[in-house]
């Protein structure tokens, strides 16, 4: 990667407390530089274009990433992608890269929901056979999928919630491709049981299986057109097929981890010297004690998210079948399954770096070793879902993203107003209505979260793919558009 782009002009964006000078660097990429603040270490940088960097100003998102870019050990810069908003430290949507042995681990810079992520399944029917059966399977997956916050399923608890925390998705995997077709094969290595605290095992027993509440979903889709008709293939996309996509993560499990060390890192700040501009971003040395325990941990509950995907994509494969066939379940395969909120130790040149990634998504180029032997020439998928009522995307990382971004594109769209705002602007009941108005079947039993996860709450997922795809960091693949969704 290199810093050294030439300044083309000074563009400057409203902020939520401040007005900062924004350096326009390339068409798609603007810089705060690293003497904007005394405690900088590095320049915090944003993908955008003006009408993004007008919603990003609205929150204090950008500040947050010039905190982000005060860590001890942050290399080159502190990223965001288009779909960057404010979060607890972090902002959603950043990147930074620590490097090795010196630099910190944020939990912060991964999230209480470790591991939220996306899987995308394609089934062997199109639209048009599924027909009038999309109600019954919509219904099906509802039945079949617990949702809400506090769910449980009673699959995992005692040793095989030990194994699941060690193994990740291979634990209750049914198929040896879905283990292949995800990140890291379904598995962070370096997980520890004896880590992640006993209050942490309690809230995750039984809840393998769940979607929880928020922006989690499964959303049942067409895939409206392909753009890259070779990744297209390589990915088995084509036009009008059905698929179905699963946002979910770590759940309580997760939740408690991040809790937990986000107060062990803040008892021992003195310790290490770390002064901070936010205490939500503390952080310990990654070769410290608190640091090597919590990457052990959050790898734990990376592993349970794997599995908690993959239990949930056991149950949609036989929610198929019993709507659709013993056949269309046998057909139904994973294209990809990604994580977007995670930190992982990954080469870059001659670097060994510790790259955060919270609201962002890896995209490895065409010919990555990291990238599945049947994607390898095409690149690594990446599944960015929109707003509920609106398209998704499938992307492939491209060339240009090792050199750009660390290999890291977006993960979504981005919200634009809090949960709070959404729920004063728009009723849940309403939008229900306006939904299955379009033909989308909705299963929800809560309106007050459908008006939390409107679609005007968030960016415009298809303006965010577009900039990430005029970056260099990812390929615009396949548009899905949505038939069903199932909400806690």
């Amino acid at each position: 990667m290199t810093s050294s782009s030439p300044v083309k002009e000074v563009a400057r964006a409203p902020m939520s407390s401040s007005t900062y000078d924004l350096r326009r660097v390339d068409e798609t990429l603007y810089e705060i530089p690293a003497d904007a603040r005394p405690d900088m270490r590095v320049p915090a940088r944003v993908f955008a274009n003006e009408s993004l960097l007008a919603a990003i100003g609205r929150d204090a998102s950008l500040e947050q990433l010039q905190n982000v870019a005060t860590l001890p050990g942050i290399v080159e810069a502190a990223y965001a992608m288009p779909d960057i908003h404010q979060g607890y430290g972090f902002p959603v949507g950043g990147l930074a890269a620590m490097e090795l042995p010196d630099g910190v681990v944020s939990p912060g810079g991964v999230g209480y929901d470790i591991n939220c992520g996306v899987r995308l399944l394609a089934l062997p029917v199109t639209d048009g056979d599924l027909g009038t059966r999309r109600e019954a399977l919509v219904h099906e997956l509802a039945r079949a999928i617990p949702a809400g916050a506090g769910k449980t399923s009673g699959r995992a608890n005692g040793t095989a919630l030990e194994e699941v925390l060690l193994e990740g998705a291979r634990a209750v995997a049914e198929r040896d491709e879905d283990v292949e077709l995800a990140e890291s094969g379904g598995r962070l290595p370096g997980a520890e049981v004896a880590v992640v605290s006993e209050r942490a095992r309690q809230r995750g027993a039984g809840q393998l299986g769940t979607m929880g509440s928020g922006n989690h979903f499964v959303e049942l889709q067409r895939v409206d057109a392909v753009l890259a008709p070779a990744a297209g293939k390589a990915f088995g996309l084509s036009p009008g097929q059905v698929t179905v996509l699963i946002h979910s993560g770590s759940r309580g499990l997760g939740h408690q981890v991040c809790t937990d060390y986000v107060r062990r890192m803040d008892a021992v700040l003195g310790r290490y010297g770390i002064e901070l501009p936010d205490r939500q971003l503390s952080c310990a040395p990654a070769s410290s004690p608190e640091g090597r325990a919590y990457l052990a941990a959050m790898a734990a509950a990376a592993n349970f998210a794997f599995a908690n995907r993959q239990e949930i994509a056991n149950r949609v494969r036989r929610a198929v079948e019993r709507v659709l066939g013993r056949d269309a379940e046998r057909g139904t395969r994973q294209v990809y399954d990604v994580a977007h909120n995670v930190a992982k130790v990954e080469r870059h040149g001659d670097r060994e770096l510790l790259v955060h990634r919270k609201g962002a998504t890896r995209a490895f180029p065409p010919g990555s070793d990291d990238v599945p032997d049947r994607y390898r020439d095409v690149g690594q998928p990446v599944l960015i879902p929109g707003s509920m009522g609106t398209s998704s995307w499938v992307l492939a990382g491209s060339s240009g993203s090792l050199e750009r971004s660390f290999g890291t594109t977006c993960h979504g769209a981005g919200r634009q107003l809090s949960r709070t705002a959404a729920k004063k602007q728009v009723a849940g009941g309403d939008l229900r209505r306006e939904l299955e108005a379009r033909g989308i079947v909705v299963r929800s039993p809560s309106n007050a979260g459908l008006a939390e996860e409107a679609p005007l709450a968030y960016k415009d997922v298809d303006g965010v793919v577009e900039v990430v795809e005029r970056a260099g960091l990812a390929e615009r693949v396949a548009r899905l558009v949505p038939l069903g969704v199932v909400k806690g």
